[in-house]
């Protein structure tokens, strides 16, 4: 099987200086692709371009859709540099989103243009639904978090179908600990300021306990980003993320121990120490506790 490389294949498609230079955007969902490359590539007459080609659209798609979600809904003064990074996120996202329509007729996979299309709807009915139970309630901020991870996980549930019948569920199952790992490591970074972290795990948490005077600075940003991190500490949000980041890649290593073809759980073991390095690098040393 050919080495993981989607990362270098999206660069040509997401390397801009404009967007670079002036907006920050989430990162590459590097640890469901990596799984997604390996699982299309088993069983019997396994097309390994095709499979660089699914997993390279569905990484482009899961960056629009997360650059989108990136955007500061809250901010409404018009101009200046938010204006302009606000702008450019919305083109950013529309721009990444729309690779996967062209690179699928391209190589004429018509009917994968319909099956990601799908399941592009599907997010975004998902994504209003929690948006809907976020606005003007308290979401409890486990909730929110298993709904985002079944999020980060629409896309990529999508090619099951495709996948070896007897593979499926540890398909399935792995899929759901390496969403769990990458969106506890995303939310620790989200919440390290209480702008970024708005709408977030964090958020939802501190303002379980939070007195009305604490909830109105957190709704209106006007805490002060110590007393922040003092509400963070009290509520033990980060400990708590950190935790299940534990727990997932406990799970992630059971799992692999359990996989008899030696060549299938080799290839697993490098996408979690790929999976570990990415988390290191982007300062969640927090994974090596």
């Amino acid at each position: 099987m050919k080495p993981y490389r989607i990362p270098q294949l999206a660069k040509p498609y997401t390397d801009y200086d404009m967007i670079q230079r002036h907006t920050e955007l989430p990162p590459f969902s590097d640890g469901r692709g990596h799984l997604l490359y390996i699982f299309l590539g088993r069983g019997r007459g396994a097309d390994f371009q095709q499979a660089e080609l699914f997993t390279l659209v569905t990484g482009l798609v899961q960056l629009g859709l997360d650059t989108h979600e990136s955007i500061d809904r809250n901010h409404e003064e018009p101009g200046g540099d938010m204006m302009r990074t606000r702008q450019l996120k919305v083109l950013a996202g529309d721009y990444f989103s729309s690779w996967f329509y062209h690179l699928l007729a391209r190589h004429g996979q018509i009917e994968m243009v319909g099956t990601l299309s799908a399941a592009i709807a599907d997010f975004n009915v998902m994504k209003a639904n929690l948006y809907g139970k976020m606005s003007g309630t308290l979401v409890p901020a486990e909730q929110y978090l298993k709904h985002t991870v079944q999020l980060n996980m629409r896309l990529f549930l999508s090619f099951t179908p495709m996948i070896e019948e007897s593979l499926r569920d540890i398909w399935q199952k792995l899929l759901a600990e390496f969403s769990q790992c990458e969106t506890a490591a995303l939310e620790l970074r989200r919440g390290a300021a209480p702008a970024s972290a708005l709408d977030g795990y964090a958020y939802w948490k501190v303002m379980e306990s939070a007195t009305e005077e604490e909830r109105q600075q957190l709704k209106g940003q006007t805490l002060d980003p110590k007393d922040w991190q003092k509400l963070k500490l009290r509520c033990k949000c980060d400990t708590l993320l950190t935790d299940k980041l534990h727990s997932s890649l406990a799970s992630i290593q059971s799992l692999l121990q359990g996989i008899r073809d030696e060549d299938l759980a080799g290839q697993l073991r490098a996408a979690l120490d790929r999976l570990l390095l990415q988390m290191k690098i982007s300062g969640q040393a927090a994974v090596e506790g």
